[in-house]
């Protein structure tokens, strides 16, 4: 059994945990020992965001995990204005910042100012490595991480809808795009300060969340049992 699996990532779920629920529902249907399949992602979703997460089956496509990594990304995202997070999303300790209220014309304006090729400073708390350990590791000891700014690519920042505090807007992005890093910036932009508080991939280069399966859900085993044998 292999190929390419698309599921849609719950909310508290790590990618990690989908992978395992994934590899043992496999090693089920084969007879084998979960640790004798192999199943890798092709890009971290955080714990707190749902969405398209996918998936590869089997030797021959974990392989290609390295080429899939670079593909570009879409999302639903909504933002928190007047207030940071110290992780940059829900789950961070919370500072007031401002009760300014910016009209929809200057969301706008902050949102079309962040396409193109833009500098972006990665999250404390994100995979990143420094000296060979993961960034949020070192965050969470309490430790002083300095992550360097670095060129990404942002292709669109649509205003889907707004209602003091809370912007909704879809991103599409390219790879090593930090949605949180973003919605920091965009907070910043327009001095009120913003946290990401829900975020959903849609997308990922040719695969779409419509196509996937949720992990709880019993076509989980269709999309398996439709893998090469």
């Amino acid at each position: 059994m292999q190929g390419v699996l698309l599921v849609d990532k719950p909310k508290g779920w790590t990618s990690f945990d989908v992978v395992n629920y994934v590899r043992r529902r496999v090693a089920a249907a084969e007879g084998k020992k979960p640790k004798n399949v192999r199943v890798g992602h092709t890009g971290t979703l955080d714990p707190l965001a749902t969405g398209l997460l996918v998936l590869l089956v089997g030797k021959e496509y974990t392989r290609r995990a390295t080429d899939l990594t670079k593909l570009d990304k879409s999302y639903d995202v909504t933002m928190k204005l007047g207030e940071v997070s110290s992780t940059g999303d829900e789950e961070g300790e919370k500072t007031s910042v401002s009760d300014t209220v910016p009209g929809e014309a200057a969301i706008l304006e902050a949102l079309q100012s962040f396409e193109g090729q833009i500098m972006q400073v990665p999250p404390v708390f994100s995979a990143m490595k420094i000296n060979g350990q993961r960034a949020y590791k070192l965050a969470r000891e309490g430790k002083e991480v300095i992550l360097e700014a670095r060129p990404v690519q942002i292709y669109s920042n649509e205003l889907t809808s707004y209602t003091h505090p809370f912007v909704k807007f879809t991103s599409g992005v390219g790879s090593g795009t930090y949605i949180r890093s973003l919605v920091e910036d965009l907070g910043k932009a327009l001095g009120t300060g913003a946290y990401m508080s829900d975020l959903r991939r849609t997308r990922v280069g040719q695969f779409d969340i419509a196509d996937a399966q949720l992990t709880s859900d019993s076509k989980l085993l269709d999309g398996l049992a439709s893998l090469d044998s």
